[in-house]
């Protein structure tokens, strides 16, 4: 195989223009020559730079997954190199994809080539003729190279060169990678064809009908004169034909005559071009004009464009499309010769729905929404940016389960394969475009040479994806400034598609109130809650508030979504908003499960961790983050309280829009200290959207209630039928209503007379299954929020890092044994802990905590107690809330009951090391093992943490899997521990959720039996 001579290609480009690609469209057309799978690639320094061995790879791929010249980077505003736009760095790495393929006569159709996505500049050549250039790297581009191809054998390089001009716009706070990242293939047309299609599905919620306004655009018919091209249109099993229109000559005035040897006959009322005016103001029009006024308008007004053909129907019987009945119909368009013959065909799935801003409401088929949504990338630890389609089935099949029902595709237009899916399975989805300018977002909002691009880059994405009724919003992209560029693709927009709003974060940034030019949408970032309470009772707030980020979640955070959502739906002009965000993208290239984020690579800048901060982890495995989520939007809501339930009812809320519940099976349990009942199946009541109605809890579950160890009542919500998304029987929700607080006792643990506490010289307790006795623990391993720039610090302040005894008394007192201990912080900062201890039998201690922190302490991390156990111990179980992880801001969702789990399931493996795996309201809890038995109990409800890893474990590693493999158990019990927030960027913990105190005093039990 012979390669193409690249340093003799005559022509280059900056990255500014394409050269070549054929204008976006919205036809799917299938492969007729697949193009994915073996090609040869060669890594170059550039483009006229001499290359290596050709390496065998599989088409799509990212180069900088294998290559170790050229890895993942990442950062988040910063440019990976350190130029100004629009220099290209002088080191630009260029790949070069080729293979041969064999192409069938084609007969005098036309030979595209599709090239999903290219990730950089793309440059394409056939047979070694140049025959196109692209940017935009998350849009396909289409080349006719009918011209360099032949019957038989031909060869395909595709160039990509790693940086342009148009880098600077993809500035996306994602992995800088390099490659073929979709699908590229080769399909025929013929040179007569269908060249694109708007179908315009409206819902009319007052007549419950649809209408369908449909433009066809042909190509090779635009110069026709004479009609006799149709096309034939099915829908809802009818076929409507319609002609393609001609071309005819534009209006003219007649030419002028000499012409005097007879009087000429009048043609024109006197004054007729005043027609123009008078109509345009709606000003009265003179009876001599009046009957000539319409005939006059048809002829001066343009006819439809040539080539094009239109279709309006009205009255139709369909169902109206939305997240929640995603109701698809057939639309098959076939383009008819005068002779008729089938010349071209394609087929689309419609919805019908009408998608409206009145005010401050965003409405769906007149329906006031609720956007409970996620920002998503496109990602696979193993492959990057290349995203299969049954992972994209995956991934929506998941957020369908845990309520989700709207996406924003940050920050660039998605597959169209995924929009499908969106379409089908029943999505939002706020489409971007593919622009981001962080880096140096103040210059090229405002650049004039960036507008093309900007306004390119919008116009490709809304060509491509206007027929999807998943798309209910466009946005101009994100965080790239404000400026007149974003005008002039608003503007461009809004006349081409008044069907949906148009959404721009950026306009807004600094004045919630205006930048009406550039967003029909109020869509902040990360906002105050104090804020959004603001803006709702703001009369100048005239527009739905939707976040386009929220509820931050790096690390272990997500604090505070259920105030969000209190706030959403007790306000009005608060509408919801978009999680950030999905994914960890965490990059696993070689397949050992170990994660890595920015830095790990050698990439240099880099933002670190900044890339982990989704609600699932890389592999798809959901966060508690993410079922703390699916409580608050679950489709059915208790709203009654422990007195009624007592009585015997429950009162369910329909928070659906569009369906009554009876998609939803309903089953009933208690849960009690000693564990759940069995649960039984419940009607589900007719209840209608928005409404409410009353269940009757069953006579026998109302005995348990009353039976003095009750926890809760819990209602789980499942699918009573199979879907694309789940099985029948899946669970979508579990909603509690807690009961009065139980006394909690624990079995008794070994026997002897009380009085005896066994303690050292310094007052620590001692015990065979101790292998460091309970002290005083105000610490928790960092998470990514606490150490964030915004919190400055704030706890490394404190000292409470390292706690050092100064001194120590130990007293007896008749049964008590009371330890006093000072502590100094790391900065010099005293601290007093006493401890009683009351010997209950043997083995079984009452432990009274009383700890007095300095002085002006104001927020702190947790006031607890520590132990270590000896190796020998597998198994928890508790009473309190879980069955997942939770902190004292993230619990509206986790349900209080008795769990079980190995000690080893306990904790979240956050990819970098950080506190994790704790529960809450934790009443008592029993760890068990070969080694023996541990019970503790509380009178007052702890935050429990059990862990095979310390703190000072946590805090040393920068990986999870680089944590030691201990064997000990590791025991937090805090009276007090702080929310985990969003603080790493958004809104701190709230402060009812903060440590503020400096005096705690409680009381505890603490059970040891060895075997």
């Amino acid at each position: 195989m012979t390669g193409t001579d690249f340093a003799a290609m005559p022509w280059d480009d900056s990255g500014f223009h394409a050269i070549g690609r054929l204008p976006m469209h919205g036809l799917r057309r299938a492969a007729e020559v697949d193009l994915d799978g073996e090609w040869d690639f060669q890594l170059r320094a550039g483009l006229t730079q001499p290359g290596q061995d050709w390496t065998p790879v599989h088409v799509p791929e990212l180069w900088t997954m294998r290559e170790a010249a050229d890895r993942p980077h990442y950062t988040n505003i910063v440019m990976p190199f350190d130029e100004v736009p629009p220099q290209v760095p002088a080191h630009n790495p260029v790949g070069i994809y080729r293979r041969t393929f064999e192409l069938a006569a084609f007969d005098g159709r036309r030979v595209i080539l599709r090239v999903g996505a290219a990730e950089g500049l793309l440059r394409v050549f056939m047979n070694g003729r140049p025959v196109g250039i692209s940017t935009d790297s998350h849009l396909a581009a289409e080349f006719d190279v009918t011209a360099a191809c032949l019957p038989g054998q031909n060869t395909i390089e595709l160039a990509i060169a790693k940086w342009s001009s148009m880098s600077y716009l993809e500035d996306q706070d994602h992995w800088w990678q390099s490659g073929l990242s979709r699908s590229v293939g080769l399909y025929t047309v013929p040179q007569t064809r269908l060249a694109d299609l708007k179908a315009v599905a409206d819902f009319d919620p007052a007549t419950r009908t649809g209408s369908l306004d449909l433009t066809v655009l042909t190509a090779g018919l635009a110069h026709v004169t004479e009609p006799g091209w149709e096309v034939r249109v099915r829908l809802l099993d009818e076929e409507h034909a319609v002609p393609v229109a001609v071309r005819t000559a534009a209006p003219a005035l007649p030419p002028p005559t000499d012409e005097r040897s007879q009087r000429p006959s009048p043609l024109l009322p006197p004054d007729t071009l005043d027609l123009l005016t008078l109509t345009a103001a709606a000003a009265p029009i003179p009876a001599p004009l009046a009957g000539f006024a319409d005939r006059f308008g048809q002829s001066m007004r343009p006819g439809p464009l040539a080539g094009t053909a239109q279709l309006t129907l009205t009255s139709l019987a369909v169902a109206p499309w939305s997240a929640e009945n995603p109701a698809l119909t057939d639309l098959t368009v076939t383009l008819v010769s005068p002779q008729g013959e089938t010349v071209d065909t394609t087929s689309i799935r419609t919805g019908f729905r009408r998608v409206l801003v009145e005010g401050r409401d965003l409405l769906v088929n007149g329906g006031r929404i609720l956007v409970q949504g996620v920002n998503r990338h496109d990602f696979d630890p193993r492959t990057g940016r290349v995203v299969t389609a049954e992972r994209m089935r995956a991934e929506l099949a998941l957020l369908k389960r845990f309520n989700v029902n709207a996406i924003r595709t940050s920050h660039y237009p998605n597959d169209p394969v995924f929009l499908d899916l969106c379409d089908e399975f029943g999505f939002y989805v706020t489409d971007e475009a593919d622009i981001e300018a962080h880096g140096f977002a103040s210059q090229i909002c405002q650049e004039p040479t960036y507008l093309p691009a900007i306004v390119e880059r919008v116009s490709r994405m809304v060509l491509r994806d206007r027929n999807h009724p998943s798309v209910i919003v466009w946005s101009l992209g994100n965080e790239t400034g404000y400026g007149p560029n974003h005008d002039a693709a608003a503007g461009w927009l809004r006349h081409f598609d008044p069907t949906r709003p148009v959404h721009y974060e950026a306009a807004i940034a600094f004045d919630w109130y205006g930048a009406h030019a550039a967003t029909d949408l109020v869509c902040p970032m990360y906002p105050a809650f104090e804020a959004l309470a603001a803006y709702s009772a703001d009369p100048r707030g005239d527009r739905p508030l939707i976040m386009c980020e929220y509820a931050y979640s790096q690390g272990n955070a997500t604090g505070g979504l259920a105030d969000y959502w209190e706030l959403i739906e007790n306000s009005p002009g608060l509408q919801g908003g978009y999680i950030w965000e999905m994914y960890d993208h965490g990059l696993d290239p070689e397949g050992d499960g170990r994660y890595r984020y920015g830095g790990d690579f050698g990439d240099e800048p880099n933002d670190g961790v900044l890339c982990i901060n989704g609600i699932v982890f890389p592999d798809l495995t959901p966060k508690p983050a993410l079922y703390e989520a699916r409580g608050l939007f679950s489709p059915v809501r208790l709203v009654s309280d422990a007195a009624a339930a007592l009585a015997g009812r429950l009162r369910l809320r329909n928070r659906q829009i569009f369906n009554d519940l009876s998609a939803y099976a309903l089953e009933l349990h208690v849960d009690a200290t000693d564990g759940p009942t069995d649960p039984v199946t419940l009607a589900t009541p007719p209840v209608a959207p928005g409404a409410e109605a009353d269940v009757v809890i069953p006579a026998a579950l109302r005995e348990r209630l009353t039976a003095g160890s009750a926890l809760a009542v819990t209602v789980t919500v499942r699918t009573a039928q199979p879907t694309g998304w789940a099985d029948a029987g899946t669970v979508v929700a579990i909603h509690q209503v807690t009961l009065p607080l139980p006394e909690v006792t624990a079995p008794a643990v070994g026997a002897g007379a009380p009085g005896h506490v066994p303690v050292d010289a310094e007052g620590r307790l001692t015990h065979p299954l101790l292998r460091e006795a309970p002290t005083l623990a105000l610490w928790r391993a960092l998470t990514d929020c606490d150490e964030s720039f915004p919190l400055d610090q704030r706890f490394v302040r404190s000292g409470f890092f390292r706690l050092t005894p100064t001194s120590t008394q130990v007293d007896q007192d008749g049964d008590h044994t009371v330890v006093t201990t000072l502590l100094t912080a790391a900065f010099g900062d005293e601290i007093t802990h006493r401890r009683t201890i009351t010997a209950l039998g043997n083995d079984h201690y009452r432990i009274v905590e009383h700890v007095s922190l300095p002085t002006g302490t104001t927020d702190g991390l947790r006031v607890g107690v520590r132990f270590e156990l000896a190796e020998g111990f597998t198994d928890a179980e508790w009473v309190g809330l879980g069955p997942w992880e939770n902190y004292p801001d993230r619990r509206t969702s986790a349900l209080l009951g008795r769990w079980q789990r190995p000690i080893d399931e306990l904790a979240l493996p956050y990819i970098r090391p950080q506190e994790n795996g704790g529960r809450g309201d934790v009443r008592a809890l029993r760890l068990t093992g070969p080694a023996g038995e541990v019970i503790t109990t509380h009178p007052v409800p702890v935050q429990m943490n059990v862990a095979r890893n310390t703190v000072d474990d946590l805090e040393a590693a920068k990986h999870w899997w680089e944590l030691p493999d201990r064997q000990t158990t590791t025991v937090h019990l805090d009276i007090a521990h702080r929310g985990v927030g969003t603080g790493a960027l958004g809104p701190d913990t709230r402060p009812r959720h903060r440590l503020t105190g400096d005096t705690y005093i409680w009381t505890w039990e603490l059970h040891l039996q060895a075997i």
